[in-house]
């Protein structure tokens, strides 16, 4: 499983703007092949702050989500309206964990 948090900050005008644009984004997103989760949270005491949360079966899943019209709908829409560059972090998965070893 591929997990990719992506932090948003978003200029407070923008807010409503780029709530609506991520809702359609995260519509077709928990559509596609190898999707597991595509969650989309505001942040409770900065309501100008987002996270993408993504989940995605495999590494071509997840590269393959980059090239959807949707995505790339998205990630044009929004860019004039955060306040800083997003911010994509992956993880690692440790639980749940079906392959355990020890």
């Amino acid at each position: 499983m591929i997990v990719t948090c992506v932090h948003v900050h978003v200029n407070p005008n923008a807010v409503p703007s780029f709530i609506k644009a991520t809702i359609e984004n995260h519509l077709e997103s928990v559509k596609e092949p190898g999707n597991l989760r595509f969650d989309f949270i505001q942040q409770t005491d900065d309501p100008n702050r987002f996270m993408l949360y993504e989940a995605y079966e495999t590494e071509e899943a997840a590269a393959a989500h980059k090239n959807t019209v949707h995505y790339i709908k998205w990630r044009d829409t929004v860019k004039d309206y955060m306040a800083d560059p997003r911010q994509g972090v992956r993880y690692n998965i440790i639980e749940p964990n079906n392959k355990r070893k020890w």
